[in-house]
């Protein structure tokens, strides 16, 4: 059985997610033990949200669906890495591959990436 650290954070612990075959980071979420477990169950990346206070599956509102390869748990087993084949194009809500599509560029925040879908016609 797989033993997780829950506790040290509250009771969620961060799933870094990364992209399987290009090893770009796509985005970071949260896990509860039921995410975790449906993770396992389904083979596909399963979240806990802190704004809405419920589990929610990838993909489900926009067909985005992070397929899980491999799961990968630190040396303090308190946080993940989920290495995933993303479908459609992107893993960010407001439209861009990565969640991490800005780049701090001396004092400023600036958007590096293009914007690969349109999230008002995707999250109605």
């Amino acid at each position: 059985m797989i033993q997780l650290d829950f506790e040290k954070s509250g009771g969620l612990i961060p799933a870094i997610v990364q992209d399987a075959g290009t090893g770009r980071i796509l985005m970071l979420a949260y896990m509860n033990p039921a995410a975790f477990e449906k993770t396992l169950q389904t083979k596909k990346a399963t979240y806990y949200s802190r704004s809405r206070n419920a589990l929610w599956t990838k993909g489900e509102t926009s067909g985005h669906v992070q397929h899980v390869r491999e799961i990968r748990v630190d040396c303090d087993q308190d946080t993940l890495v989920l290495q995933v084949e993303q479908t459609g194009k992107g893993a960010c809500h407001k439209g861009y591959e990565s969640c991490f599509y800005r780049a701090v560029q001396g004092e400023d925040l600036k958007i590096v990436d293009p914007q690969v879908f349109d999230p008002e016609k995707v999250y109605k």
